[in-house]
């Protein structure tokens, strides 16, 4: 059985650009899905992963909910926050969470490595 876990925009582009490539056409949903996909996510799969780790690794020392632990990573790899506000607003349901000023720079830092 697979496991659950996020996966950003980016890695579902690849995985449906594969399953394009292997049956030659997908169902309309999922062709609309890659399309999307293809024209909001400038990173590839590897890149989101990559940026997904730096960003955990970054807020590893906060006290978040399972949920934020693992979400938080993949929205930032997606949205590719550029300003304070926009990474903020990735925070608002950790209740309880203060993101120092320093680490809202740091996670904005490193998706400025992948812009």
């Amino acid at each position: 059985m697979a496991e659950d876990r996020y996966v950003t925009v980016a890695e579902v582009k690849e995985m449906l650009t594969e399953k394009n490539e292997e049956r030659g056409e997908l169902i309309p949903s999922l062709k609309a899905a890659l399309m999307t996909a293809t024209e909001t996510c400038p990173l590839t799969g590897e890149q989101a992963r990559e940026l997904a780790a730096k960003v955990a690794e970054i807020i590893a020392p906060l006290t978040l909910t399972e949920y934020g632990r693992n979400s938080i990573p993949v929205k930032i790899a997606d949205t590719l926050p550029r300003y304070p506000a926009e990474v903020r607003a990735l925070f608002t349901k950790e209740r309880g969470v203060v993101l120092p000023p320093e680490m809202t720079q740091q996670i904005i830092d490193a998706v400025n490595e992948y812009l």
